[in-house]
């Protein structure tokens, strides 16, 4: 199995599609800063230099890294340097962290096909990794175990258009 982590904003709201292709774990936490163990309010409320990140568990079998990298790029806004949607502030903008020279080189490249299509520089950033928190429970399977709340932050964050 394989490991691969990246901030994609409200952690809450990437973790679903990456189960539907057929990575085997999503878990919610905190990437990236220097406080151990942070909570979620203090990310929340900028005080850990950590942003909000998925560690996915895959098999490279099943599920090619660039196919990760396919999914991120689908589901955030790659040019909004401030975070994503709603959510503001830097515990939401959007980094990959890679574990392999392989990973930065494929995130770097991905990055430079989505500029191409855009007159835009991509706020993305592509960082070494360096840790990873596990947030509270309550994080883990949002969407699962709070459907209607987590259809609603969709929404509300702008993520999917009401129905």
């Amino acid at each position: 199995m394989s490991e691969a982590y990246f901030a994609g904003g409200c952690f809450w709201c990437v973790t679903p599609i990456y189960k539907m292709y057929g990575v085997d774990e999503v878990i919610c936490g905190y990437a990236g800063g220097d406080e151990e163990n942070p909570t979620y309010e203090q990310v929340k409320h900028q005080e850990t230099g950590h942003r909000e990140t998925i560690k996915l568990v895959y098999d490279p079998e099943k599920v090619e890294y660039d196919k990760l990298l396919d999914i991120f790029f689908a589901n955030v806004d790659p040019f909004d340097g401030e975070g994503q949607y709603i959510d503001k502030g830097f515990s939401y903008t959007l980094a990959i962290f890679y574990r392999t020279e392989m990973e930065k080189e494929k995130a770097e490249a991905k990055v430079k096909e989505v500029e191409a299509g855009s007159d835009k520089k991509a706020q993305v950033a592509i960082l070494p990794y360096k840790n990873f928190y596990e947030a509270e429970e309550y994080h883990q399977d949002y969407y699962l175990k709070n459907p209607e709340a987590f259809e609603k932050e969709l929404i509300e964050s702008g993520r999917k258009k009401a129905e």
